[in-house]
């Protein structure tokens, strides 16, 4: 693999030449907003974005045309199963009791018994006939727009490997998160919201390792809002409304310690955290004017607030953050997540708990779907709902089910993937996948693809090698493209 940042000069690369030069990015990107001030304060200035150097979180093209702009992640935290939701298997309901006519998987998370059927009817919905269990009624009225891989895998049976593999491709190491990677190769398409927000994270199996930028610049990692014990409604940016100190008290401050920070600088060499926080005091002053703004959904109106099932208390937090996902969205914010955490894990009391999980989320991502469809946003955005890994189709206890990263089912919205259609399948009980097989580095550089990022092409050097989101794995998975 070779950088693709080689291609700008023969002598240096771009990061080469910030390495040895004093200022690196946070330098750059200060220049360049103070410049674009002193533009914007003369009518004349005559303004050559081609030639101006930009922030690093400015908007860049990717490799080719894209599918999608921007990618909006539902992650249901615990891993639901497959069985359960959207992968039908009449014989898991005939043969309920038996022992599996196969063997299992030679490392397992704990013991399993017989096959235990799902407590749940199917029926098919839409034109396509997709196979949806009564958790997902909402769900199911859009299934027509859903593009199913039911030949899911994964390399961790354990919360925490699994958790890293799906967010940056790794089970053992420190990565740069699948929302950094896209963010450092694509930037952002509004300069005063951040690149990568998560809402309400999780901070367990992982935790901030699931949204960091690990090794790329930390202008990259995510921002989270809240965390999953926070209440939707309480997830904001904090300390973003300032009422006390007027915006150009703030402007000198932040201008007295550009000038101390480049004084560092100066006499210490590129510090990539230093940047990094030079780079963040700045967007946060920008975000001032357009972040509390995006936060008051006082402005959506009662049909919005009723869609996303903010009218009910069951689907309130959940709704709240889908209907704010795709206001980030809409404005620019390249990644979005959102986390219903950590709830899906039932190994046992599958029947009350997985309906009760459904039951919170059904409603709000229908309403996405729907929203985003009627506002001509689904074109460009990408949907991505999945889990960590799916559940054994064999019973752990009276009612439950263990983890099982050997096939199990997601699903894509928008941005450039077919709708109403099903890649894959898993054998005929839903164990391991069979059919067209899908690894998480096959669905990262797919994502990647559908951006229009090239995943053997994006890579950042460090400690002495290229890196990229899919390692020296993946393929694009064309086969579900539209």
């Amino acid at each position: 693999m070779t950088c693709p940042c080689n291609r700008f000069t023969p002598v240096y690369t771009r990061r080469e030449l910030l390495r040895v030069s004093a200022a690196g990015f946070g330098g750059l990107a200060l220049a360049a907003m103070l410049a674009d001030e002193t533009a914007a304060d003369d009518p004349s200035a005559i303004r050559n974005p081609q030639s101006a150097i930009s922030s690093p979180l400015a908007h860049r093209p990717g490799h080719f045309a894209a599918k999608a702009k921007r990618l909006i992640f539902l992650f249901m935290h615990g891993g639901p199963s497959q069985v359960d939701t959207f992968d039908y298997k009449p014989l898991l309901e005939r043969d309920h009791g038996k022992p599996l006519p196969f063997a299992k998987p030679r490392v397992v998370s704990a013991p399993t018994g017989n096959l235990l059927k799902s407590p749940f009817s199917f029926r098919q919905f839409g034109q396509s006939g997709v196979w949806v269990s009564e958790l997902f009624p909402h769900v199911a009225n859009v299934a027509d727009d859903l593009c199913f891989i039911h030949s899911m895998h994964g390399s961790n049976s354990r919360h925490g490997g699994a958790l890293l593999e799906l967010h940056t491709g790794s089970d053992t190491f420190v990565r740069p998160s699948m929302g950094s990677w896209i963010t450092y190769g694509l930037g952002t398409e509004n300069q005063d919201l951040p690149g990568y927000v998560t809402i309400c994270p999780t901070l367990t199996h992982g935790g901030v390792n699931n949204w960091s930028s690990a090794f790329l610049p930390a202008v990259y990692q995510g921002t989270p809002l809240g965390n999953a014990s926070v209440a939707s409604d309480q997830a904001r940016i904090p300390f973003i409304d300032n009422r006390e100190t007027p915006g150009e008290v703030q402007r000198a401050e932040l201008d007295l310690l550009r000038t101390i920070n480049q004084e560092q600088l100066d006499r210490a060499g590129p510090d990539q955290a230093l940047e990094g926080r030079i780079e963040s005091f700045e967007l946060a002053f920008r975000m001032q004017a357009t972040a509390p703004h995006l936060q008051d959904i006082s402005g959506e109106t009662g049909a919005t607030h009723k869609l996303y099932g903010l009218d009910d208390p069951t689907t309130r937090n959940f709704g709240r953050q889908c209907l704010m996902a795709r206001r980030f969205a809409e404005r620019g914010v390249r990644f979005v997540q959102v986390t219903h955490s950590y709830k899906w894990d039932q190994h046992g009391n599958l029947k009350n708990d997985h309906a009760k999980n459904a039951l919170e989320v059904d409603r709000p991502i229908a309403g996405l779907i729907q929203d985003l469809k009627a506002r001509g946003l689904l074109e460009d955005t990408l949907v991505l709902w999945a889990g960590e890994f799916g559940r054994t189709p064999t019973a752990q206890g009276d009612d439950g089910r263990d983890h099982n990263p050997h096939g199990f089912t997601i699903w894509l919205a928008g941005g450039g993937v077919k709708s109403g259609f099903r890649l894959g399948a898993t054998d005929d009980y839903g164990y391991f996948a069979v059919e067209n097989k899908v690894h998480f580095h096959d669905l990262h550089a797919t994502l990647l693809h559908l951006l229009g990022l090239d995943h053997t092409r994006l890579t950042y050097r460090h400690a002495g090698r290229d890196f990229r989101l899919t390692d020296v794995h993946g393929r694009v998975v064309r086969e579900i493209l539209a």
